[in-house]
């Protein structure tokens, strides 16, 4: 019988794989889409990041990062990482590094769709195939979620992201958040001739109406664009617990609160390593207490930040009150690593 049968093969599920496969288990990855898949992402992967890609035996390709600047049209301040670099990578070689590590490591893929799942005392059933656990890491929207029951509705209407690349030299090896009243855009350095800007709001007008809102960084994008623009949201997912009999939910399917403190793909693997140690333990219920100890920094830290983004008024205090006070927005920063 499967050990671990994954329903998703982005990052999380691929990270959940490999963790899975480096524990004697045997894991079959499924996934309707062939890789690499694309989606809309900040693309800047923390420190921690980074050390867990590195620690599953994955290396890719991208442009080092020193650290995080806020900028406001007015202002600036900046923090570099403590004991380590980021990396700004593009979605597509990320996964295509996690995907590559997988297969190597002897994982099975299979092409298609995770439906409906049957649960019983000592196993899990879907897509055909049967498993002693059912991990699903299907994404922001999951619909294994969904079928379980386990979503919760947002307390307030949840924000929207937009993401394309730009043709022209990085200017900076630092993640740049760029504030205004009515969002942020995150520009990421991804290669020699690449950056990555996303755009975070919670109106959901096009990319160029948000992107118009930053006059200083719309006059440094001069390259020509180098993507399509791709969309998610609402980001904001609620979710009643992430242990549901044999399944267990992992990465963005566990439950999200926003990409503003770029933490995305670190929480991913974080999520996919607890899973994995909790069932090569045989105690998947110490799932869910893992899942709020490693992801409470996270939450309380991007709760905060949303906060103040929330309104025009308080949005425009944020980068006045980092530079204000350098040193609690060096801690905040070194937090996130």
């Amino acid at each position: 019988m499967i050990d671990v049968l994954v329903a998703g093969g982005g990052p999380a599920g691929l990270a959940t794989a490999v963790h899975a496969a480096l524990a004697g288990l045997e894991a079959v990855v499924v996934e309707p889409r062939t890789s690499p898949v694309d989606k809309a992402c900040g693309e800047g992967v923390m420190p921690g990041g980074v050390a867990a890609l590195r620690a599953l035996g994955v290396e890719a390709e991208g442009r080092d990062l020193r650290g995080i600047r806020y900028l406001d049209g007015r202002r600036s301040v900046e923090a570099a990482f403590r004991g380590g670099t980021g990396l700004g990578i593009r979605r597509t070689v990320l996964h295509a590094a996690l995907h590559e590590r997988a297969r190597e490591l002897g994982v099975r893929m299979v092409t298609g769709k995770v439906g409906a799942v049957r649960q019983r005392t000592d196993s899990v059933s879907a897509a055909g195939l049967t498993a002693r656990w059912l991990v699903a890491a299907d994404g922001l929207h999951s619909p294994l979620r969904r079928g379980l029951g386990l979503d919760l509705p947002g307390r307030s209407p949840g924000r929207y992201g937009l993401r394309r690349h730009y043709r022209c030299a990085p200017w900076t090896d630092f993640v740049e958040v760029h504030w205004s009243a009515y969002g942020e855009a995150y520009v990421t350095p991804v290669g020699e001739e690449l950056v990555g800007v996303a755009v975070l709001s919670r109106s959901r007008r096009g990319y160029d109406e948000h992107l118009a809102g930053f006059p200083a960084l719309h006059a440094a994008l001069r390259g020509p664009h180098a993507s399509t623009v791709r969309g998610a949201g609402p980001l904001r997912q609620r979710v009643r617990r992430r242990v549901a009999g044999r399944v267990l939910l992992v990465g963005d399917a566990a439950g999200y609160v926003d990409a503003l403190t770029g933490e995305g793909i670190a929480l991913a693997l974080a999520s996919a390593g607890a899973a994995v140690r909790c069932l090569a333990a045989g105690r998947p219920a110490d799932y869910e207490g893992a899942w709020q100890r490693l992801t409470r920094r996270h939450r309380l830290l991007t709760g905060a930040l949303l906060s103040f983004s929330g309104s025009p008024r308080t949005a425009g205090l944020v980068v006045p009150a980092a530079a204000r006070l350098p040193a609690v927005f060096t801690a905040a920063v070194h937090a996130l690593q």
